[in-house]
């Protein structure tokens, strides 16, 4: 599975982005897709992951700011992000779950940047 991630970039505070990120290769239905963020110096952490049918979980601290959504279709899950803070700043990784071994892929990151 490749994962290729769009959408980073820099923006102030109280701004907004929307990461995209597409899957290819052997995809099957039974999979789960999502964002991770990893500032510096930090652990990589969860924001936010959907399943094929649409179930959706969230970070508290991006609750009601971000948005995960994804086409089937396209194989490729969205992140929009509104309201953007400083604490937001980070590289993005883009996760596909196999749910039935429980592999990981990631995508190579994209960096997000918020300006305060």
């Amino acid at each position: 599975v490749q994962l290729v991630e769009s959408g980073g970039g820099l923006v102030q505070t109280g701004g907004s982005l929307r990461l995209s990120c597409a899957a290819s290769g052997s995809i099957f239905n039974s999979n789960v897709m999502g964002w991770y963020r990893q500032a510096p110096g930090k652990r990589r952490d969860l924001v936010a992951t959907i399943t094929h049918s649409g179930t959706t979980n969230y970070a508290d601290s991006v609750k009601g700011r971000f948005t995960i959504s994804r086409d089937n279709g396209k194989n490729t899950v969205y992140l929009q992000m509104n309201s953007l803070i400083p604490e937001d700043t980070a590289v993005y990784y883009c996760l596909y779950q196999r749910r039935f071994d429980g592999i990981n892929y990631w995508g190579k990151g994209t960096l997000v940047t918020v300006s305060s």
